[in-house]
């Protein structure tokens, strides 16, 4: 690694996390978050300055951040959605909602606060329109979305050295979308969503906005197409 910012961005495989990493790239280091090593493995090559970080963030530990002691930018973009009616969904799927979508972002965000101090450093929180309304079927994921818009403006006001974003995309042209429609019994429109790089271009200019500005939060929806 250079004496470049250095940036981690979960969810690196596919999708916004790594059309972020893409958009990153040019300025800063990166460490590629993500379960998929051989996905990851290939991005890293695509981008000098970067490098793999797989790992299970359900599960992530001290150890797995051990040695990165400054850290500028942390993008938080690995995510799931399982639809359903709240008469037909199970426990399980609350739990598993919310382990991924809240308690793995805390967790993470906690074992990388030393890192992330170090460097005034930022923290981006990609969220959803989920995170400002709900919807039907979409209970559970709507309420992790509304915990993640809490959690970073619990953690702006507690660590006022840092700045925290949160971003709010429509829906966006993803695999997580094509799996979302086929849970809806709907056609996969990409044509109606916006672009993974489209998210990405709304992250940079956060992360690269001027020292005295602090983009609190972002909404971005589609211009045709649903808005949630």
């Amino acid at each position: 690694m250079s004496e470049r910012p250095l940036a981690l961005v979960t969810g690196a495989s596919r999708g916004v996390g790594a059309a972020v990493a893409r958009a990153l790239a040019p300025t800063h280091d990166l460490l590629l978050g993500g379960r998929n090593a051989e996905a990851l493995a290939a991005l890293s090559a695509e981008l000098p300055g970067s490098r793999p970080w797989p790992v299970e963030l359900t599960a992530v530990t001290e150890a797995d951040v051990a040695g990165i002691d400054r850290l500028d930018v942390l993008v938080h973009s690995a995510g799931v959605a399982i639809l359903g009616r709240i008469a037909q969904t199970p426990a399980e799927v609350w739990r598993r909602t919310l382990e991924v979508n809240v308690v793995a972002v805390a967790e993470l965000t906690r074992l990388l606060l030393p890192a992330l101090r170090a460097a005034s450093g930022h923290v981006v929180l990609i969220n959803s329109g989920a995170g400002l309304r709900a919807n039907p079927d979409w209970a559970p994921y709507a309420a992790s979305k509304f915990a993640l818009r809490a959690f970073g403006d619990a953690l702006r006001l507690e660590e006022p050295a840092l700045r925290v974003t949160s971003v709010h995309p429509g829906r966006i042209a993803t695999d997580m979308q094509r799996g979302v429609r086929e849970q809806e019994g709907a056609d996969y429109e990409p044509d109606r969503y916006l672009t993974p790089e489209s998210v990405a271009r709304v992250v940079l200019t956060a992360v690269t906005a001027t020292p005295d500005a602090h983009i609190t939060e972002i909404t971005v929806r589609p211009s045709t197409g649903p808005v949630n």
